[in-house]
């Protein structure tokens, strides 16, 4: 059991790392669009996960119609956040197009709950709320940007408007993901679908833009690389670990990915930001935290009476 859980956290640690190292990666291929990258990555690496499960999705095919709605939301959001994510990268640099889509999406994830299933926000939200709303505007407002030519001072407010709806994207298909398992539909059936579909609704935009990828080598092992490592590897090995080690454990482990990304920022691409970004970055991080790390059951107990929506 022990040794289990050990291979369940290696499994998680191997999928935070490969995520964060999307940003850096695809800036070996600077001539392929952001649109190109996201669409090749989540297209085709979305199309590998839904033909991993495809026996199961084939089973589940009358639950999955009965759910169309949910399964259809949640396939528009997996094609969507691709592009903003990759393209806030592009516009506002790897860090804070990383930590702006990823610091919002659990926020964003809580206030669905809310309006769509009267999931009470928490005080304890509240408060996370505020300390990463406070973190995302202090690195949007730190004076400093990456040592990159294609980005400028003008582009980063785009780059953080493209991380926050790339964060409400990430939140709403895993919203619907979950609501089908709820439902009694396997994990692995709801996201193989979820994702599959989306990746179908990504492959339009890849043959559209994908031109690039085929201009030189360098273009096609980015565009393999993303594919089949972070995308289709890193979900699996992620898959992997949540049936070994508890969700919120797990969710944890992934605040790495940031992390990693923004290193791999700075020792490759050479990214800088301020000590005021760098102040919003550890805010950003504290939030996630916060709203991760399960509360102990005597505290969450004595929380409870007063807490309010």
């Amino acid at each position: 059991m022990v040794q289990g859980h050990a291979w369940g956290v290696i499994a998680i640690l191997f999928s935070a790392i490969v995520w964060g190292t999307t940003g850096t990666a695809a800036s070996f291929a600077p001539d392929v669009s952001a649109a190109a990258i996201g669409a090749a990555a989540m297209g085709i690496g979305g199309i590998a996960q839904a033909l991993v499960a495809a026996r199961g999705v084939m089973r589940a095919r009358g639950m999955l119609w009965d759910r169309r709605g949910l399964l259809i939301a949640g396939a528009l959001a997996v094609a969507i956040y691709p592009l903003a994510f990759y393209g806030a990268m592009r516009l506002a640099g790897v860090t804070i197009g990383t930590v702006i889509t990823l610091g919002s999406a659990p926020l964003l994830s809580a206030l669905i709950e809310y309006l769509l299933d009267r999931v009470r926000l928490s005080r304890r939200w509240t408060i996370a709320a505020l300390v990463g709303v406070i973190g995302m505007a202090l690195i949007c407002t730190a004076e400093g940007l990456p040592k990159h030519e294609a980005i400028g001072r003008d582009s980063v407010p785009l780059g953080v408007l493209l991380g926050t709806i790339g964060g409400l994207t990430y939140a709403l298909y895993s919203w619907s993901a979950r609501k089908m398992m709820l439902g009694g539909m396997r994990s692995s059936v709801a996201m193989g679908a979820t994702f599959g579909l989306g990746g179908v609704f990504l492959l339009p935009v890849l043959l559209a833009t994908g031109a690039p990828f085929l201009a030189s080598w360098t273009n096609a092992a980015v565009g393999i690389y993303m594919a089949a490592v972070p995308m289709f590897l890193g979900y699996l090995s992620f898959g992997f670990g949540l049936a070994r080690v508890a969700a919120s454990t797990a969710t944890v482990i992934t605040l790495l990915e940031p992390v990693v990304a923004a290193l791999l920022a700075m020792i490759v691409l050479g990214e800088r930001l301020p000590a005021l970004g760098w102040t919003g970055v550890a805010m950003v991080v504290i939030c996630l935290v916060t709203l991760t790390v399960p509360v102990p059951p005597r505290l969450a107990a004595r929380a409870a009476p007063r807490e309010v929506a």
